[in-house]
């Protein structure tokens, strides 16, 4: 099994769910974040004033796959969240050991 943690900007929110649901992803868990990468932020002018944002709003997807399911998944985000422009976000993938669900109690892919 794999998690896949992806950074991405917010307006791209509704594209990747679609993209994850068609590949066969069935839940996700999507926060709201904060963050820079290499951009370093942007300046910006409000009422005649000019202030520097450092953090940059981003949606933060974290989804459970199985490792069948987990290239699909990440080749789904990739085609959906890209726009071309720097701070489209990033991709991680790392191992879970064990998952299990506490309604049931099943464990491992049943889980998911």
């Amino acid at each position: 099994m794999k998690l896949i943690t992806a950074i991405i900007k917010p307006f791209r929110l509704d594209d990747v769910r679609n993209a994850l649901g068609e590949v066969g992803v069935n839940g996700m868990t999507v926060t709201e974040v904060k963050g820079f990468g290499r951009q370093r932020g942007h300046t910006e002018l409000y009422r005649g004033a000019e202030y520097v944002v450092d953090f940059l709003p981003k949606s933060k997807i974290e989804i459970a796959v199985s490792d069948e399911l987990a290239e699909r998944a990440v080749e789904a985000i990739v085609s959906a969240a890209r726009t071309g422009k720097v701070g489209d976000g990033k991709i991680f993938v790392s191992s879970i050991e064990q998952t299990i669900r506490i309604r049931t109690g099943d464990m491992g892919d049943s889980a998911l």
